[in-house]
């Protein structure tokens, strides 16, 4: 606060719509026949490549070569993603183009428009996208603009701050997700050392003799967002569940209690599993497994359940190709290892750990990397958070 203080000591900050400080308009068509050309590697926008031979455009002479530093932003999809273009590029279709026609450093206009890309109204009806009228009139802030050399050196500065940050946030991010992938990995290792149990010392039965599907019910009255539990707000790869944006209004769910264990039963290779904290409800491409068997503890059938050699035997009898669905039938048949109570109590004490460590949302590694994200977008929103004194 100190250093942006003194760089803005006495500065005015003047305020223009964004039609008067950028060209803007919409990328062109491209025909089918040159899709095969996109490059779609980049936050999945399609751009056409620089090396491109306008041949292969099949005649469209309506798409223009951006050749100086410019803005993207996303106008369906992910809308309002802004990127920054330094290199040459053919934009196309799903794209509104920013380029600077007053002297501007293009990279602070990137970084201002990075705090507004998920603040556009854009209505809903429809397939919903964005549009040169909608953005036109969007105030943008012009430092110093009486004088526009020192206008371009306070810009410069506040890019280099952000440079250097964004340099530094992703080297510690990377940092942080491979030491994350690393304890993933311990972690298997020590899931699948742990859950080999020795034959002599346990005994196998099938989930079907030690758990059932829930058969309750429970009115829509006592659902809301943080005890409904559908399969799109369970997440992927062991990591529990979100909150629910589709809470049933009416009518009756299956319900399931605390200690029960839900699994994602459409496209069971993507690993949905929650083990419940609370009663709630859930719909039926939710299974809801209830332990009936006192000789086996809920958390070990649960972490039983969590493992890849669950997940793999699913697969391997499910139904339906496109969008495959786990076979109820088949998955009561999957054999549990029930070694004695303290054997499985042990596994839970160490496997729980790891849990907490790599997937837990409020602990462990998972949270400082979204701790890192958080800081660089209030230093960047700070530094380019002005008062608005010309709108």
């Amino acid at each position: 606060m100190s250093y942006l203080e003194k760089l803005l000591d006495g500065v005015e900050v003047e305020w223009k719509p964004l039609g008067n400080v950028f060209d803007i308009f919409a990328g062109g068509d491209v025909p089918k026949e040159a899709l095969s050309e996109i490059e779609t590697k980049e936050f999945n926008i399609p751009i056409l490549s620089n090396g491109i031979d306008k041949k292969s455009l099949y005649g469209w002479t309506n798409i223009p070569k951006i050749k100086k530093p410019s803005l993207t932003i996303s106008a369906r999809g992910t809308i309002g993603w802004t990127s920054y273009r330094d290199k040459p590029f053919f934009p196309i279709v799903r794209l509104l183009v920013l380029t600077p026609k007053v002297e501007l450093n293009p990279k602070f206009a990137y970084y201002y428009m990075k705090t507004i890309e998920d603040k556009y109204n854009v209505p809903q009806n429809g397939i919903p996208q964005l549009t040169k009228p909608m953005v036109k009139d969007i105030s943008f802030p012009i430092p110093c603009p009486e004088n526009p050399k020192k206008s371009l050196e306070i810009q410069q500065k506040i890019v280099a701050i952000l440079d250097s940050f964004t340099e530094l946030t992703a080297e510690l991010t990377a940092e942080l997700t491979a030491e994350l992938t690393a304890r993933k990995l311990q972690y298997s290792h020590y899931r699948e050392k742990l859950l080999i149990c020795d034959d002599r010392k346990v005994e196998w039965k099938t989930l079907g003799e030690v758990a059932i599907y829930s058969k309750e019910r429970i009115s829509s009255e006592k659902l809301d967002e943080k005890n409904y539990v559908g399969v799109d707000n369970l997440l992927q790869n062991r990591e529990g569940k979100t909150i629910s944006t589709h809470v049933p209004q009416s009518g009756n769910s299956t319900k399931f209690n605390k200690n029960d264990i839900l699994i994602g039963n459409i496209r069971p290779y993507l690993k949905k599993i929650w083990f419940a904290d609370c009663f709630g409800g859930t719909n039926g491409d939710v299974l809801v497994i209830h332990p009936t068997d006192k000789n086996i503890s809920s958390r070990f059938l649960y972490q039983i359940l969590a493992d890849d050699s669950f997940f793999e035997y699913n697969m391997q009898h499910a139904k339906g190709a496109k969008m495959p669905r786990g076979n109820k039938d088949k998955i009561l048949e999957y054999r549990i290892p029930i070694p004695p109570m303290e054997e499985q109590n042990r596994i839970v004490s160490i496997l729980d750990k790891f849990d907490t460590l790599t997937t837990s949302i409020s602990e462990g590694l998972p949270k400082e990397i979204e701790l890192r994200k958080k800081q660089y977008e209030y230093y960047r929103d700070l530094l380019l958070t002005f008062k608005q004194q010309n709108v």
